[in-house]
Formats: C-alpha cells, structure tokens, sequence
C-alpha cells in the first residue's frame, strides 16, 4: 500500500473524537435524548469510542447499537459473490430517539441512505442525526453530515482509510492510491 498522506495521527484521532462528543452534546442539550447506532464496520468501534467519551462527561449511560446495511445497499446485485453479514444489533426500540448514526468515512452517499432506510424500517426516530469521522467529498446523493471530524478534499483516484485499533492495530486516517492494497 503506498500511502499518499497520514492526515490523522493517534493523538489527533482521540482530540476529534472528544470534539466530536462535545459537538453532539451541544447540539443536543446534553445525552437525555440520544442514542448512537454506528454503521459496521469501524462505525460500530467509532460509535462504542464516542459513546464513552460521551458517558464520561455525562455520567449517564447510553444507548448503543450497531447496523449492518449489506441488505440494504444498492449494489448488491452487481456484487455476484454471497454478502457477508455481520447482523444489526439494536437492543432498544429507536421510535422517538433522536439517533447518531455513526460513520468513518462519508463519500459518494450511498453507505448513509442505506442506513437511513435500515433505520426507518426499525422504528419511527425523533431525528438522525449524522457523524462522520472524515468528509472527503464526492457526494452522489443528496447527504451533508451533521458532524465531520476532518473534512479531506480528494481526488477520485484516492482512497481514504480510517484505521481503528480494535481493526488494524493503530488508530489513523491515511489517503491512499485507490486500487492500493
């Protein structure tokens, strides 16, 4: 993999996710009303990281889940081999929360609608709301996130990589040759 740029360090990860956690606490009046449902894979980790930083400056207890949305994309079909699921895992009813909906990377739009239409399909929620780790552009459908972390311009031929400890040993965000392994 010949990496074009290291955007985001280990130190630099942990100082945006605490912004982030802030960020939505403001927005929200404090945790009441929120819950956090993270987009598998590293949105899962993101959101469980993000949900403790929030827990320790609210001292209460939150709402996690997990959405796998591999039934759920439009792709599928040009996909011939057998999805690999991972399962959604939301053990609270989402009707009237006011959900974060939890990503590391927002591109093209895609990953997020497919999520959005998992989600309404679990519930009715209050509002959902979007937090992303990177913006690097290239939107395909009409999706702003509500949340960025680091916005990174991109050209098409690159590829950003968010790199998460419980996945690939070190938290980072890198900017790749796309087709780079």
């Amino acid at each position: 993999m010949v990496i074009k740029s290291r955007v985001i360090d280990a130190s630099g990860f942990e100082r945006t996710l605490t912004r982030l956690a802030h960020e939505i606490l403001e927005r929200n009046k404090g945790a009441e009303t929120i819950a956090l449902v993270g987009i598998r894979t590293r949105g899962e980790y993101l959101a469980k990281r993000l949900a403790a930083k929030l827990q320790e400056i609210e001292k209460k207890e939150l709402r996690v889940g997990f959405l796998d949305i591999t039934l759920y994309r439009d792709d599928l079909r040009d996909n011939p081999s057998q999805p690999i699921l991972k399962g959604t895992d939301i053990a609270f009813d989402v009707t009237d929360k006011n959900i974060i909906l939890i990503d590391d990377v927002l591109y093209t739009g895609r990953t997020v609608r497919a999520a959005l239409d998992e989600l309404v399909d679990l519930g009715r929620p209050a509002s959902i709301q979007l937090a992303v780790l990177v913006d690097r552009g290239h939107r395909e459908l009409p999706i702003k996130a509500d949340f960025v972390g680091k916005n990174i311009p991109t050209s098409i031929g690159e590829e950003v990589r968010v790199l998460i400890t419980e996945v690939d040993g070190e938290d980072a965000v890198i900017v790749v040759e796309r087709g780079a392994n």
